[in-house]
């Protein structure tokens, strides 16, 4: 449990007004660095590449963990007041809503300026599709969709691993996030070394991504009165995503915009067919891309509202 009821809120505000600047030391790309040193030596076991990768996976996040268990305890014995200023600030690294919103509305720029190129490059820095193939609306719609997909791994997920095993485990998600953003991948690479990390993934994200369709209905509702469908749509059409998380809050966007998403996408040169959710809605367009980030923010307030008082009352 989070110690005290304003460490979600300094760490929303912070990433609200400072978002993630490059400039920066940064966990997450600390992670980085650590998978890519690490990687090699793991694949050097004398066991299956599956096997290694399960291990390779388990060590980071336990490691992650542990190390950031460590800093907090040491933080706290130099003072409780600096201990609460350092859980907020890494529970700050763990949230990127701003972040997120900032480039999704750097692609909507773009549209706005007629520049599809750029927009195509901005675009490129947040999916991991091919995104040279794709015309002005499935470059919206990637965006929208890469917008909603993250409202979970960005927000929704870190708070409630916060909620349950405070910032230690917030951090060890973000390992896990990062994991299967790097070696998740279903390629000749991968696809038995990063299985482990992308099943950790999907046990990680299963709760969070069924919870944000409750924030995300919520905030539907008071910008756009569109509560219901987003509710509905979540849970009637989430699961016919190939991802057993990813639908969810896709769903309840799709319902929330009353827009359709899905369809063929080309990742690292595989062609990944994606079934059609919110079928019959409207093509998503450029202008649904500052309402998607509307959206998202809201319901990022909503889940740090429904954690504070969590902790309030419990």
């Amino acid at each position: 449990m989070l110690p005290v009821w304003y460490i979600p809120v300094l760490a929303l505000v912070a990433d609200y007004l400072l978002a993630d600047p490059l400039s920066w030391p940064h966990p997450v790309r600390l992670m980085g660095k650590a998978i890519e040193r690490f990687e090699p030596w793991f694949r050097d076991l004398p066991v299956s590449l599956t096997t290694a990768g399960v291990l390779f996976a388990i060590t980071l996040i336990v490691a992650t963990w542990a190390l950031t268990a460590a800093v907090i305890a040491v933080s706290i014995q130099v003072s409780p007041l600096f201990g609460m200023g350092v859980n907020a600030v890494l529970l700050y690294f763990c949230l990127s809503a701003r972040g997120l919103e900032k480039a999704a509305m750097g692609v909507y720029r773009a549209f706005q300026k007629g520049d599809r190129d750029p927009a195509r490059e901005l675009l490129a820095g947040i999916v991991g599709r091919d995104v040279s193939v794709l015309d002005e609306k499935a470059m919206a719609r990637a965006t929208v969709e890469t917008v909603a997909e993250n409202l979970v791994d960005g927000v929704v997920s870190p708070l409630f691993f916060a909620l349950i095993g405070g910032v230690p485990l917030a951090m060890a998600y973000k390992m896990v996030n990062t994991l299967d953003s790097m070696v998740g991948y279903k390629d000749d690479r991968y696809m038995k070394f990063g299985r482990g990390a992308a099943k950790i993934d999907d046990a990680a994200n299963y709760i969070p991504a069924r919870l944000s369709v409750f924030l995300i209905a919520a905030a539907a509702a008071l910008l756009f009165r569109r509560g219901r469908p987003a509710f509905y749509t979540g849970f009637r059409e989430g699961r016919k995503h190939a991802s057993p998380n990813a639908g969810y809050p896709e769903a309840a966007f799709a319902g929330a915009l009353s827009v359709w998403f899905g369809g063929p996408n080309i990742y690292h040169g595989v062609r990944i067919e994606k079934p059609c959710i919110g079928e019959g809605n409207d093509d998503v367009t450029p202008q649904h891309i500052p309402r998607a980030c509307r959206l998202m923010m809201v319901s990022a307030v909503l889940a740090v509202v429904v954690v504070t008082l969590t902790v309030i009352v419990f």
